[in-house]
């Protein structure tokens, strides 16, 4: 199994957990409520899975334009 982190809103990827790196990932996620890891993980055809996450750069551009957060993308 792999999970590949990307950024929810531009798309870039971010990186790639392999199985051996992955059991660190999960207690993290854990610490997220069940509605919140259903938005964010998403299952590969491959049983690979897929976390949405937010880059550096949008984050910026969150904290910049607090407005931003109205729109499902704001990145044009």
């Amino acid at each position: 199994m792999v999970i590949y982190y990307g950024c929810r809103h531009c798309g870039k990827e971010l990186g790639v957990l392999n199985h051996t790196e992955i059991d660190l990932s999960m207690r993290f996620l854990k610490l997220l409520e069940e509605q919140e890891l259903a938005e964010m993980i998403s299952s590969e055809k491959d049983g690979h899975f897929r976390l949405d996450v937010i880059c550096e750069y949008c984050q910026q551009a969150l904290d910049a334009h607090p407005d931003y957060h109205e729109l499902d993308h704001f990145l044009q």
